[in-house]
């Protein structure tokens, strides 16, 4: 069910959720503040109580709101990559809801880029939990079409097109002036440590890794069963002996050109920010053809495809 951007606001001021476009995935909305419009987020998705929400907010000055601390260091991240798709873990008020937080002292805090959601915060006043408009651990939508084909048309949508950054946010917590990485994402771990000044902790560094959302083993995932290879010759000797075995296989093949394309094959760009962009459209069409297998060439095992990698490598099972 498609709705305005006023119908979706009053929706979203009485207590309802709306599906919302961010430029990283449609995100399931609901207002912050609201536990029982929190709790039904966790029923739409059947998500975990134990895994926190991100709050979507319409800018800057809003964290305080939130936020028990705003170390100059996170201000620092924020003022360059705020709006964005950058998600800020922080030490969280006592009065935040612990249906938002999930029981965690931290909140986690994002100023989107997108011009439909930062209108629709902008207008409505609210600070909005928006976690992927889907079932828990399956593939993130990244269309209107996407969240129809995976929660119903009973849930009313925003329309505002394709996501274009098509895959996540980055998500960095930040202790005084040391910070974490737990969730990759299209800004990288190299972009934040420019900024930051130094390297991120590592998890022996610091052990109190607080909850956030996409660290479940399995995530992003279709339907239809994953493997993944990193050898393009395996995955067309893996193709041959389930062709002779009447195994109905698809593929997707990153990182290569199209020449002398294949059939039931979608071919992405070799440029990690064009594969992020088309990625999890490519995953909801190959699961739409209802094969037996998806077979995916996984891109190069190096720090610029590292949110891709990671998404991939939680959808499916490497081969």
């Amino acid at each position: 069910m498609r709705v305005s951007i006023q119908e979706a606001i009053t929706k979203l001021q009485n207590g309802e959720v709306v599906a919302i476009p961010t430029e990283t995935v449609y995100g399931l909305a609901a207002d912050a503040t609201n536990e029982n419009a929190l709790r039904q987020i966790y029923v739409i998705k059947a998500r975990p109580a134990n895994n926190p929400l991100i709050v979507h907010i319409a800018s800057i000055s809003q964290v305080q709101d939130w936020a028990a601390e705003f170390p100059p260091l996170a201000q620092k991240l924020a003022q360059v990559f705020w709006p964005g798709p950058f998600t800020l873990v922080l030490p969280a008020k006592a009065s935040i809801s612990n249906i938002l937080r999930a029981d965690e002292p931290t909140v986690a805090l994002r100023v989107p880029s997108h011009p439909l959601a930062l209108q629709l915060l902008q207008q409505s006043g609210l600070g909005l939990a928006a976690p992927s408009a889907n079932k828990y651990t399956q593939l993130s939508p990244t269309t209107a079409a996407h969240v129809a084909t995976g929660l119903g048309d009973s849930v009313p949508v925003l329309d505002g097109g394709s996501c274009k950054v098509g895959v996540e946010s980055t998500i960095v917590s930040v202790h005084g002036d040391d910070w974490q990485l737990l969730r990759h994402g299209m800004i990288t771990e190299a972009q934040v440590a420019h900024i930051a000044g130094r390297p991120a902790l590592s998890n022996v560094e610091h052990l109190a890794l607080p909850k956030v959302p996409g660290q479940h083993i399995l995530h992003y995932s279709p339907r239809t069963q994953t493997l993944l290879f990193d050898d393009e010759k395996l995955l067309n000797d893996a193709l041959e002996t389930f062709s002779k075995n009447h195994v109905n296989c698809v593929v997707l093949n990153i990182g290569e050109n199209a020449i002398g394309a294949k059939e039931n094959t979608i071919y992405l760009s070799n440029t990690p920010e064009l594969v992020a962009e088309g990625l999890y459209d490519a995953l909801h069409r190959l699961d739409a053809l209802g094969a037996d297998r998806i077979l995916v060439k996984m891109p190069p095992d190096i720090a610029e495809w590292a949110a891709i990698t990671d998404r991939l490598v939680r959808a499916g099972q490497r081969v």
